[in-house]
């Protein structure tokens, strides 16, 4: 018997393999949930692109694996050959150093290859990652394969968001998921703006000096992990006082901003937000529409009526900042917001959950912090999307990755429920054009605090 004891005994792992292994089964864990998000979804649902914004899920599918295969295991893997040849350009999204790609808007367009031929692509690269995925892996081919998970989480979110209005576009108004149970009906907690007091505050996520397009970080407030390049570099920034409301905006209070002539008062809006409005005519959010005098919503579970305590969602900037000054009150700037959201666990309504919808504010706390912080919906900021003091892209390819967007886009803080919980942090900087409203975007306000 002590023979035997002494047979199946094994050393320990050594660090590097542990690290080896965490990584590898992070790459598949990630993987599982993108093919999980497209189980539902026929070959023709995978086809569907029915806005600019939008991708045909398909598509999301094989560029997330393109990446994989263009920045890592192409120049990482010895002896690695390409799926096919085509792929390289057919699949690239905006990445002008890496080569030609097609216009976006045709992607609904490619019937070839099929949806099984690009299941096969993302196993082929599955299996080619897992050879490269082994103790005695670069740091170099590390960063990048950290990179390209948190790109795919990226996808994750753009597939539900994409399905979701391309499923509303059909007459049929599909679901993408079953209905659950509808919650009790319950009012908002009264809103309790927590005050902030001025003072000079650390911004943005603690990088090393070198721009990579994304790293690990030197331990800061958010302790040791994985940011873009464009959440650093770490910085002090004053802030004047300010008081953050405590909970988002819901349904009931932008109804309130609709019924006393929200959308026709154009001294509420920004010159380019009422064009918007006059353009597109809009007279409520994204998704809403009246049946016989009551509000309803479309969801990816279908249509449902609004719930006037759940958050407003599906709302452009100017929208957000039209209903701010409606409320006597404004957005909160990027850097206030992450004042308020510094100390705070991310927790809430995210991807994990399924449930691809805003739910209501559960109770106010005790304490007077902020709740909804994370999950439910993007946060509209007043601030433009630029880069924070001693930004600078990484060379190459990957540098387009976000330094090339800082224009005519606004910054929006807090992930969504369709945002995967490991993704977001305080420090994560989304961005987008100030008419989108495809994305699960909301409302949180603020004002002076003097």
């Amino acid at each position: 018997m002590a023979h035997l004891k002494s047979v199946l005994t094994f050393p320990p792992a050594s660090a590097e393999e542990r690290t080896a292994a965490a990584l590898a089964a992070h790459y598949m864990a990630v993987r599982q949930q993108t093919d999980a998000l497209t189980a539902p979804l026929s070959a023709e649902d995978q086809m569907v692109q029915s806005c600019p914004e939008a991708s045909p899920a398909k598509w999301h599918l094989a560029h997330t694996s393109w990446f994989f295969e263009t920045f890592i295991l192409s120049a990482h893997l010895p002896g690695y050959r390409a799926f096919h040849p085509h792929f390289r350009d057919l699949f690239n999204s905006y990445y002008n150093a890496v080569g030609q790609q097609p216009d976006k808007a045709l992607r609904n367009t490619f019937s070839r290859p099929s949806l099984d031929e690009v299941r096969k692509f993302r196993a082929h690269i599955d299996e080619h990652m897992h050879k490269l995925l082994q103790p005695g892996i670069s740091d170099a081919a590390r960063k990048l394969v950290v990179v390209g998970l948190n790109h795919e989480q990226q996808h994750q979110e753009l597939i539900v968001t994409d399905i979701k209005h391309a499923f509303w576009s059909n007459p049929l108004r599909p679901a993408y998921q079953p209905a659950s149970a509808e919650a009790p009906s319950i009012a908002a907690p009264q809103q309790r703006p927590q005050l902030y007091p001025e003072g000079l505050y650390d911004i943005g996520a603690s990088t090393p000096a070198r721009a990579t397009p994304a790293h690990s970080g030197d331990p800061g407030a958010e302790g040791d992990g994985f940011y873009f390049d464009n959440e650093g570099s770490r910085h002090k920034v004053f802030v004047r006082s300010f008081r953050f409301a405590m909970r988002l905006a819901t349904c009931g209070e932008y109804l309130s901003f609709i019924e006393d002539g929200g959308y026709t008062r154009p001294e509420l809006w920004f010159s380019d937000g009422w064009k918007a409005v006059q353009t597109h005519h809009w007279n409520a959010p994204l998704y809403w529409e009246k049946v016989n005098g009551q509000w309803f919503q479309f969801t990816c579970s279908g249509q449902r009526r609004v719930e006037e305590a759940e958050p407003v969602c599906h709302v452009s900037y100017y929208e957000a900042d039209a209903f701010a000054r409606w409320a006597g009150a404004r957005l909160p700037t990027e850097f206030e917001w992450e004042v308020a959201a510094q100390k705070l666990p991310v927790q809430g309504n995210l991807l994990e959950n399924g449930k691809f919808h805003p739910e209501a504010a559960p109770p106010a706390p005790e304490d007077g912090q902020p709740t909804q912080m994370f999950g439910d919906v993007w946060e509209w900021t007043a601030s433009a999307y630029l880069a924070y003091p001693g930004y600078k892209p990484a060379a190459g390819a990957l540098g387009e990755y976000n330094g090339k967007f800082m224009s005519g886009q606004m910054v929006l803080r807090g992930g969504s429920c369709a945002t995967p919980r490991s993704h977001i942090r305080a420090t994560y900087r989304n961005f987008f054009p100030p008419e989108t409203r495809w994305q699960f975007s909301g409302i949180r306000l603020a004002d002076d605090g003097n």
